[in-house]
């Protein structure tokens, strides 16, 4: 018999609202199957099992408030013959067997989570989409005038950020460095690379760097990881945490799985999607769970650089400003180059400088051959 347990969707996550089971006991479940929808106060996330298994016993009603590492089910494992759930001390305590979940009204996950955010009982909504499905239009004709359908949220959201990153600051002893790269190469190869792929398939200059942060890191594993328990952990894939900006306010840093390994058509097209779902709300629980490094890019914003904070257990973030045309000095000549500036924010208590300004210099190194960065 195995316990499942509340994830923690991130570092600043200490407790979830289970919105929703999608599993009833009985179910057999495979890994990486969605179980479960579960609000923290960035979003709802579709929780996936870890585990494989039979459903014997759900713990926790829908609506029901739990810290992390709280059991949530009991799953028998394969081959185990049903039983009684053996309880654990901190399971909850008016646990029961919960009747198969009632069908769900059909919504898009744009409008639920509209709908959540506006406090509005998606039920009671009339669905003029095919089939009678819940649009996003729906939601927002069947919200009042005049209310203030985000202030609530958006003041969590900034109450949650406040604390992961005061916590950073009280804990991480940050170092700073920074380099200025020369992007011609790059770009030029990017235009002449579009040129040759059907619009679906182009690639934007964010997919790009991602990669070459994703390769550099490879060299430089003690950036690439977790600071837990007086001691670092090294990962053994680079999982990248995007920062993405909320329409309501406040950002989150969902991950790109095994960005290392990924050619630029299949990261841009996962980046594409990422952006799109982190928005919308229908995120996975690997994906808020998974990112060894974070990359903030602000270069749309118009700033020149960004010295991010780091975001615990991570040891590093990675931040780019704009690209933008400057004096370039070279070969004894002066000239206009594009560039950016790339920082790096990393943990002394794992790194130093030294290998800091040497991570950041073989970024730089590839970005000067972005054909090799397309495998």
């Amino acid at each position: 018999m195995i316990a499942f347990r509340l994830p923690a969707l991130g570092a600043d996550m200490d407790e979830g609202t289970l919105l929703e089971w999608q599993v009833k006991p009985g179910d057999t479940v495979k890994k990486g199957q969605i179980i479960a929808v579960v609000d923290t106060s960035k979003a709802a996330i579709d929780v996936e099992s870890w585990h494989e298994g039979t459903v014997a016993e759900l713990l926790v009603t829908p609506g029901t408030k739990i810290p992390v590492g709280t059991p949530m089910a009991m799953f028998l494992e394969p081959g185990e013959a049903p039983g009684a759930v053996t309880r654990q001390p901190d399971m909850p305590g008016a646990a029961r067997p919960l009747p198969p979940p009632q069908t769900r009204r059909m919504a898009s996950p744009a409008a639920r989570q509209a709908a959540r955010e506006r406090g509005i009982d998606i039920d009671t909504i009339a669905g003029t989409g095919h089939g009678g499905v819940i649009t996003l239009a729906d939601v927002e004709h069947a919200t009042p005038v005049g209310s203030a359908v985000t202030g609530d949220r958006a003041a969590d959201i900034r109450k949650t950020i406040a604390a992961a990153m005061t916590r950073s600051k009280r804990e991480i002893p940050h170092y700073y460095v920074a380099e200025t790269i020369p992007l011609a190469a790059m770009l030029a190869w990017l235009a002449q690379e579009n040129t040759r792929r059907p619009i679906t398939e182009r690639l934007l200059p964010a997919a790009v760097l991602i990669k070459a942060v994703a390769l550099s890191l490879r060299q430089f594993p003690e950036l690439n990881g977790f600071y837990r328990n007086g001691a670092f952990e090294a990962a053994e894939a680079v999982h990248i945490g995007v920062a993405i900006s909320l329409r309501q306010g406040g950002l989150m840093a969902p991950a790109l799985l095994d960005a290392h390994a990924k050619p630029l058509t299949q990261l841009m097209q996962e980046l594409t999607d990422l952006v799109r779902r982190c928005r919308a709300g229908t995120l996975k629980s690997s994906e808020m769970s998974a990112p060894t490094v974070t990359v903030t890019n602000l270069g749309d914003q118009g700033v020149a650089q960004v010295f991010g904070i780091i975001y615990p257990p991570q040891v590093a973030l990675v931040g780019f400003g704009r690209i933008a045309e400057q004096p370039w000095a070279e070969a004894g000549g002066l000239k206009i180059m594009p560039a950016v500036t790339a920082s790096l924010s990393a943990d002394h208590r794992v790194s130093d400088g030294h290998r800091g300004a040497r991570f950041l210099s073989e970024l730089s190194e590839r970005l000067q051959h972005p054909e090799a960065l397309d495998r």
